[in-house]
């Protein structure tokens, strides 16, 4: 493709699978700058490169605001080597981030397997008149 291929939303939002209203929200966050043809947003490569940048980097688990730091260093400067050491430090962020998220899941699970644990106990102490009346609330 060249420089100066466009696309339109519609194309772009089929071709990432997202709908044209995700694509004008990243446009109002500064994302993306589409030219205008009238009222049809032109977007070029440039724009659905940073497209598909903002959608992995969703799934990677980057804010948005994380996101257009990274395009805005990228614009000013044009230098690899500060937009790398701070894709460095995002990283690190997420992942420390991510192993507290994982270490607050693994204790949620404990609690719920004792909490689990505790109540099919309780189950096996209940009278059996309380067995029977549950068992007909079941049904």
């Amino acid at each position: 493709m060249n420089d100066t291929t466009t696309y339109s939303i519609g194309e772009l939002a089929r071709e990432f699978d997202i709908t044209t209203r995700s694509i004008r929200f990243y446009e109002d966050q500064g994302l993306l700058a589409p030219t205008r043809q009238g009222q049809t947003r032109l977007y070029t490569n440039k724009d659905r490169v940073r497209l598909k940048l903002i959608l992995r980097g969703k799934r990677l688990g980057f804010s948005l605001a994380e996101t257009k730091r990274l395009f805005d260093l990228y614009d000013m400067e044009n230098s690899s080597a500060r937009q790398l050491h701070t894709v460095l430090e995002l990283i690190d962020e997420k992942r420390v981030s991510l192993h507290q998220q994982l270490e607050d899941i693994k204790v949620l699970l404990v609690e719920l397997g004792n909490l689990e644990e505790r109540c099919r106990d309780e189950l096996e102490h209940l009278q059996p008149s309380d067995t029977a009346q549950q068992k007909i609330i079941q049904e």
